[in-house]
């Protein structure tokens, strides 16, 4: 169990992460294709950005030691801990997300394979920003009937910098003490209202809505409450980022306080209406008002009904029809000029013949349901409804009409409705009201002036911030203007309203009049962005332009609009980032990706048309480009969300390299010298760019040649002649014997200063041609020159070493000899020194020690100083003991010995003779 032949992997939750403050934040990893137990451990550190280099260890599976002390209280009182979801697969849990935990986590998994092989960790980025979400509800405590509307409004709003989505919601809770929670209806953060199990079938009749009516208001409305509405009500609000993987994630939620809400049983079906044959009347007149109440099974039930004068009782109906009139109106009803009667037991009539000035008013027809007939007291439900009488005197010409010069605008425009008054023979006072579309109920008031020119307003528009600040003005002397600067969205439209009241010799007479609008949302202006380019594919250091063509059924030049340019890099993991935004204001913001694009980037607009410009184009400015247009409701500040969003299609830029002119000298060719002399190796080049720059890159294939052999780099010169050595050639002595000069404008040298057989081999150059373009040095080609073969010539005087090839094994831990021994003798007056080699996996081969001839040794890796063994038991014997065998000591192995004589007393020394023995391969054998 748990073991896979794959290689390693560790993957963590892909970033960059956006969190926010205080927050429970957790962050996946999970290994795959490991071998060993099928239980894994983790070990989690963090790269903080004031220090990006520097491991900071947090948490582990299986070591408690492991966290720094900076974390260590907090993983101690479980601040910060590992949950296991699996045996390969953990979240990192940060229960309260500090300002100090922004920076790059890494999730490592210590080594349970074989041999390494594959990753071991995995980074991912996350960073802290400020919660800016609220969420408000004025605590209430209702009290309904059964059968009554409820509205509830919830202010929302955040300010967070990145693109985020809002969700709200209403939830019921059933009791005080209950814990158990409800959902009532939710808007989801992809724009869909989603109901509760236990009201999705009153959503789907329309008795319980949400509706967005302003920038930070939703309100809830139930048309009708039920007993099972009752209980604690409350607003959530959550904020959700959208995170590189394309999953969405809550980043923060918020609760408002609670609003009470209980529903009275009883009298939901009783209804009561009033109408009138005609309600505008002159003097002489008559008046007949029919009262209708609306009941199930009303032919057992029992009603008393009531008619009213501006609050006054005219006459009463009792349940068994009886009929009693007030003693003001007594005289008139034997006269026979009032009427009143029970037609039915849902039907009511009262008539007035002849009326005059004293019958103008509101008239009320009041139901009382009871339980018995004869108990009058006991009552169970009264509803009334009303109706406004105008009786005008003989003579009588006031006339008003409603107009608008705005019969369709677009949210955020301002609505002018004028209201004329013609025939009234002194001031009159003037009343606005608003009927919502698709919203029956009560009309709403939204302003009054009177006869002495004072103005008020109705609840609906007193905050100046939502609106505007509303004007009404009497333009002249019969002409009244109401003007409200800025429609909020669809609910500003339906009908509007106006009413003069004129007063006379203690009478009014009241004229009425309507006009219809139709607002509608931004969103439903057919936003939409358009992105195109001349060019496609564009040469490093030239220029070119990108054109967003923005369309809409409105003008645009007449709201705030903002544009945002997104750009994505070819890179095989890049994303979009803002590259620059350009508010309504016309501050410009820019992103992310700045660098590449600031100073070289430049912005202009005309009508519909916003361009953005790029200079001297460079590779970094490859990729591929959108722009997102915003809009946002005229006059609206501070801007808030935007009413409308589009975004345009993609367009690729590639930016090319000039081509490359480059070419090396190809020709082989072989150096044969003599020990200790110098020698230089030619890198030539035949023809190239004027301007171009040259980065040289020299290289030896050591003996014996193979098609496999792993080339070494000796130096490398860039094109600021900056030289760096290759790891073989790194030591001080070599960087002095190995030097790349540039001899001329196209040639280059390899000089080698006291050359040795160990210098011998096939050596070679690669040359990178460069270039300045725009901001950059860029590289547009590369070509290699042909082998130099460098030999040695050897007197004739030759050593012998045993040539076979062997194969020894030796176990973990102890020890084991290599033998070298020198077969016969050698010259007198010479000496000789020895140097072991190893070849590795890759194919590199090493040298590991030299005795020198005067027997000093010198280690040449460093590492292994204490465990290699050079003792020469015998002048012709240079057996190398290795100490403490480890598993990364098997290779091949071979000697060199080197015969050397001095050429006179205070000259140099000459190498008279050289020889390798054959290979020996270690196998090592575990313990």
């Amino acid at each position: 169990a748990g073991l896979s032949t794959g290689q390693r992997m560790v993957t963590v939750q892909k970033g960059p992460l956006y969190r926010v403050r205080g927050s429970h934040v957790t962050l996946w990893c999970k290994v795959s294709g490991y071998q060993g137990p099928t239980e894994q451990n983790f070990q989690w550190s963090i790269y903080l950005p004031s220090a990006p280099e520097r491991e900071v260890q947090i948490v582990s599976t299986v070591d408690p030691s492991f966290p720094y002390a900076v974390y260590t209280q907090r993983v101690h009182s479980r601040g910060i801990y590992v949950e296991r979801v699996q045996g390969d697969a953990v979240l990192l849990h940060i229960t309260e997300l500090q300002d100090q935990d922004a920076g790059e986590y890494e999730c490592h998994t210590p080594n349970t394979d074989e041999r390494f092989f594959g990753s071991y960790s995995a980074k991912t980025n996350l960073s802290v920003i400020a919660d800016t979400l609220s969420a408000s509800m004025v605590p209430q405590v209702l009290t309904r009937a059964e059968g009554e509307a409820v509205e509830l409004t919830c202010e929302v709003s955040k300010s967070t910098a990145q693109h985020t989505h809002l969700s709200v919601g209403w939830y019921r809770i059933q009791g005080a003490g209950d814990s158990r929670t409800e959902e009532v209806l939710t808007l989801s953060k992809d724009f869909v209202l989603r109901p509760g199990p236990s009201y999705a079938q009153r959503f789907l009749v329309g008795d319980v809505r949400l509706n967005k009516v302003g920038n930070t208001t939703y309100k809830l409305s139930i048309g009708g409450a039920e007993p099972s509405d009752q209980g604690q009500l409350y607003c959530e609000a959550a904020e959700w980022i959208e995170d590189p993987d394309e999953t969405w994630k809550d980043i923060s939620r918020k609760q408002t306080g609670r609003t009470s809400l209980a529903v009275t049983s009883g009298g939901r079906d009783l209804s009561v209406d009033i109408t009138a044959a005609e309600s505008s009347l002159s003097e002489g007149d008559t008046l007949q008002l029919n009262c209708m109440v609306g009941a199930q099974k009303s032919s057992s039930r029992y009603f008393q009904v009531l008619w009213l004068l501006n609050g006054v009782e005219v006459a009463r109906i009792d349940p068994y029809g009886v009929l009693i009139w007030e003693k003001e109106y007594e005289e008139r009803a034997k006269l026979g000029q009032l009427r009143a009667f029970k037609h039915s037991n849902t039907g009511y009539i009262l008539t007035i013949y002849e009326v005059g000035l004293k019958d103008n008013g509101t008239y009320h027809c009041s139901a009382s349901e009871v339980k018995t007939p004869g108990d009058f007291h006991t009552i169970q439900t009264t509803l009334s409804s009303s109706i406004q009488v105008n009786v005008k005197p003989i003579g009588y010409r006031m006339r008003l009409s409603v107009s608008t010069s705005t019969p369709q605008v677009v949210a955020g425009d301002a609505l002018v409705l004028v209201c004329e008054v013609q025939g009234a023979t002194s001031p009159v006072s003037v009343r606005w009201w608003h009927l919502p579309p698709q919203h029956p109920g009560p009309r709403i008031l939204v302003a009054t002036m009177e006869r002495d020119g004072t103005l008020s307003l109705g609840s609906s528009y007193q905050d100046g911030k939502t609106r505007g600040s509303l004007r009404l003005e009497k333009a002249s002397s019969g002409a009244f203007t109401l003007v409200i600067p800025n429609t909020l969205d669809e609910g500003d439209g339906g009908r509007y309203g106006c009413e003069a009241t004129e007063r006379s010799q203690g009478q009014s007479w009241t004229e009425k009049g309507e006009t219809a609008v139709t607002v509608s949302s931004m969103a439903g202006i057919g936003l939409r962005a358009t992105l195109r380019s001349r060019i496609a594919t564009v040469r490093c250091g030239q220029s070119f332009e990108l054109v967003c063509q923005v369309n809409a059924s409105y003008n645009l030049e007449e709201v705030p609009v903002s544009v945002g340019w997104l750009f994505q890099p070819s890179l095989p993991n890049g994303h979009y980032h803002e590259l620059v935004r350009v508010f309504p204001s016309g501050t410009v913001a820019w992103g992310a990706a700045q660098p590449y694009f600031q100073g070289k980037a430049q912005l202009t607009k005309t009508a519909t048309f916003f361009r953005l410009h790029i200079h001297n184009a460079a590779a970094a400015n490859q990729g591929t480009y959108q722009c997102e247009v915003e809009v946002w409701r005229r006059n609206t500040l501070p801007l808030g969300q935007p009413a409308a969003t589009a975004k345009s299609n993609a367009v690729g830029i590639k930016v090319v390299l000039p081509e490359s002119k480059l070419r090396v000298a190809t020709k082989e060719s072989s150096l044969e010298i003599a020990d200790g002399a110098d020698t230089a190796i030619e890198c030539r080049i035949m023809f190239a760019r004027n301007n171009s720059q040259f980065a040289v890159t020299w290289y030896l294939l050591p003996p014996p040649p193979s098609a496999d052999a792993t080339p070494l780099q000796i130096v490398r010169a860039d094109y600021s002649s900056i030289l760096k050595y290759g790891a073989e050639f790194s030591s001080p002595a070599q960087k002095a014997r190995f030097l790349s000069q540039r001899v001329s404008g196209n040639v280059f040298w390899l000089r080698i200063l006291s050359t040795n057989p160990g210098d011998q081999g096939r050596y070679y150059c690669v040359v990178e041609e460069w270039l300045w373009l725009a901001d950059s040095w860029y590289k547009l080609g590369e070509g290699a020159s042909g082998r130099t073969t460098l030999e040695f010539k050897l007197p004739e005087h030759e050593l012998q070493l045993e040539k076979t090839n062997r194969s020894i094994s030796a176990r973990e831990g102890e020890e084991v000899t290599l033998h070298c021994l020198l077969q016969g003798g050698h010259l007198p007056a010479t000496h000789l020194s020895a140097t072991w080699f190893r070849k590795e996996e890759r194919g590199h081969t090493r040298p590991l020690l030299t005795l020198r001839r005067d027997s000093a040794i010198e280690y040449l890796q460093e590492s292994l100083a204490g465990r290699l063994h050079l003792r020469r038991p015998t002048a012709n014997d240079f057996s190398l003991t290795l100490l403490n065998v480890e598993e990364g000591d098997a290779g091949v192995y071979h000697c060199q010995v080197e015969e050397w004589q001095q050429q006179s007393e205070g000259k140099g020394w000459v190498m008279q003779a050289l020889v390798r023995s054959g290979c020996i391969q270690l196998t090592t054998i575990p313990p």
